[in-house]
């Protein structure tokens, strides 16, 4: 299963990139795509998860400017930002986790990762 995530780049502070990710492969089924991040020195850490019924939760420093919503038919999320901050320079990837086609195992995969840089 393989992720592949665009949208990232250079943003002036209060923007509003939308970020994709897009799985292909062995599906048979996901549970979840998340979206995380790691700044410079930092740890990665979650941003926003939509589960396959839709349920969403986010962070709380991205709670009421980050939407995360998804294309089941594409088997694609999305990841809207806005008001945008110098703080949220980082890159972002993606993960989903579910159910291969072939032998129904589990499987659990990261996206590349795309830069959003920020500036002020």
């Amino acid at each position: 299963v393989q992720l592949q995530a665009s949208g990232g780049g250079l943003v002036q502070a209060g923007g509003s990139p939308r970020l994709s990710c897009a799985a292909s492969g062995s599906i048979f089924s996901i549970n979840a795509i998340a979206w995380h991040r790691q700044a410079p020195g930092k740890q990665r850490e979650l941003v926003a998860v939509i589960t396959s019924g839709g349920s969403t939760n986010y962070a709380d420093s991205v709670k009421g400017r980050f939407t995360i919503s998804g294309d089941t038919a594409k088997n694609t999320v999305y990841l809207q930002m806005n008001s945008l901050k110098p703080e949220d320079t980082a890159t972002y990837y993606c993960y989903t986790g579910g159910l291969r086609q072939w032998d129904r195992l589990p499987f659990g995969s990261w996206g590349q990762g795309t830069l959003v840089t920020v500036s002020s």
